[in-house]
């Protein structure tokens, strides 16, 4: 259990905790949920995969003109939850969002399969969709165009970078008596404090 130990770096319990869910979790151990605000204030969710995570922060991809990448461009906050059923454990991160550099979004782009790159530049994210044939023409045609080249990250896909203001960790206890440790920033260091369940 968490009360057990209160480690001052909550990366490294993050890390732990990941790792333990790599070797359980059916599918996808680095989903989570993202959550932000619409232009009209009203909260949106979606599932994205974390991609990276450091003492920066949670590092995620995704295409800056869809529906989540406005947001964060309009309003530079989110949350995310990792849900592990396997291990009966969750994690929120509530924290300030900026893009990642030119940089890191390329290097992560040159290490996707070029159907996913292809794939990049064919779908016009969260956009109107006469039928399933547009998209598929969208792809032959980028295919055919990066057929025998290497494909260049598209200027409207990069990513963002969650610096985690909070971390809350979650433990599944009997008879509902979970337990929970939250990691709040402060200054260079955090603060930690045990929550009623």
């Amino acid at each position: 259990m968490i009360s057990d130990q209160t480690p001052e770096d909550p990366l490294g319990l993050f890390e732990q905790w990941l790792g333990e869910a790599s070797e359980s979790e059916p599918n996808d151990p680095t989903a989570m949920t993202l959550a932000t605000v619409s232009d009209r204030g009203m909260p949106s969710a979606r599932m994205v995969l974390l991609k990276g995570f450091d003492k920066q922060g949670f590092v995620f991809y995704t295409n800056y003109e869809s529906r989540k990448g406005g947001q964060l461009l309009a309003n530079s906050k989110a949350a995310l939850l990792f849900h592990w059923k396997s291990r009966r454990r969750q994690v929120r991160v509530e924290g300030a969002v900026e893009p990642v550099s030119t940089e890191e979004a390329d290097a992560y782009f040159a290490t996707r399969n070029k159907q996913s790159q292809i794939g990049a530049w064919a779908s016009q994210q969260s956009r109107p969709l006469e039928g399933r044939f547009e998209l598929e023409k969208r792809v032959a045609l980028f295919a055919a165009k990066y057929a025998i080249t290497t494909v260049p990250r598209p200027p409207h896909w990069s990513g963002f970078r969650v610096a985690p203001e909070l971390i809350e960790f979650w433990q599944d206890g009997a008879f509902r008596l979970h337990d929970r440790l939250v990691y709040t920033r402060s200054g260079e260091g955090w603060s930690t404090q045990h929550l009623y369940p």
